[in-house]
């Protein structure tokens, strides 16, 4: 029996994309200041856009702000802001125009994730979910899209693979990814003639990131199974960033890309089934995940 001999390649963006692609362009991101958000930043940015991060802790944003100015050699700049609180994401977007001038891609990322079965779930914490997720990225919509709309900008939206199927323990986000997907569905439509686009990017598993750490046991599994003989990367979503922000993607949206390898094919639940349905209380140990 043949062994599995193929690992997908992968390469830095710039080594596909000029580098000056997004010169003069204006990057608005909720949830930049760490993980998948924070490297889609990154290569926005190394293509010639300055960036703005959002976020509730403005320690970490100030950090990566300065760290991605380094890295790159654009200027980006942290916002203060919870996504849930439609003012504060004003003044993150007014902070904005008045350092930039105009917003041309957005990218709506702030998201909040665990592990818990509907019978142990509070209504306060699956509604916590509810208003990041969803209604942060309605929100993020709201306050920015008169300026997207003047700029015939782009949006991306960072949902997920979780609603694809029935994943137990995963409601909460399961019903906010589902209804993101849907919000990008109609943005798309409604801003299309004011030449607007609106995508999904869909990660699957990425390693070295706070959702894998805490929500998967991929990571300790043998790679060589996986389709593509590895686990996903934030620079294969950061690729995928670019490139539905270019104009190689002018006539693209409305779409979710998944960026899984194919994983979403091959997943199953990753506890035992049912006993964890049955007795969550034995699978405990297992559950790392919390708000």
């Amino acid at each position: 029996m043949a062994s599995h001999t193929y690992v997908a390649t992968l390469k830095d963006s710039t080594t596909v994309f000029k580098n000056d692609i997004f010169q003069g362009k204006i990057l608005f991101c909720t949830g930049g200041g760490s993980g998948i958000c924070r490297g889609m930043t990154e290569a926005v940015m190394r293509h010639g856009a300055d960036a703005v991060i959002v976020g509730r802790k403005l320690d970490r944003l100030t950090q990566t702000a300065k760290e991605l100015s380094a890295a790159t050699g654009r200027t980006c700049i942290p916002a203060q802001a919870d996504v849930r609180q439609p003012k504060m994401l004003q003044e993150a977007v007014n902070k904005t125009i008045e350092r930039f001038g105009k917003i041309d891609f957005v990218i709506c990322g702030a998201a909040g994730n665990f592990l818990a079965p509907i019978s142990g779930l509070s209504e306060n914490a699956f509604k916590t979910v509810m208003e990041i997720d969803t209604l942060g990225t309605f929100n993020t919509i709201k306050a920015t899209i008169p300026h997207v709309r003047q700029s015939k900008g782009s949006y991306i939206h960072v949902s997920a693979t979780l609603h694809y199927k029935a994943t137990p323990y995963q409601v909460h986000v399961s019903s906010a990814k589902a209804a993101v997907d849907a919000l990008s569905a109609v943005l798309a439509v409604e801003e299309g003639p004011h030449g607007v686009r609106s995508n999904v990017i869909a990660p699957g598993p990425i390693g070295g990131t706070e959702g894998m750490q805490r929500l998967s046991n991929i990571a300790d599994g043998n790679s060589s199974r996986l389709p593509l003989g590895r686990v996903g990367d934030i620079k294969d979503v950061a690729n995928a960033t670019v490139f539905l922000f270019s104009e190689a993607a002018s006539y693209i949206t409305g779409q979710v890309v998944v960026v899984d390898g194919a994983m979403e094919h091959m997943r199953h639940f990753q506890f035992p089934y049912p006993q964890a349905v049955l007795d969550p209380g034995s699978v405990q140990k297992m559950i790392q995940g919390k708000l």
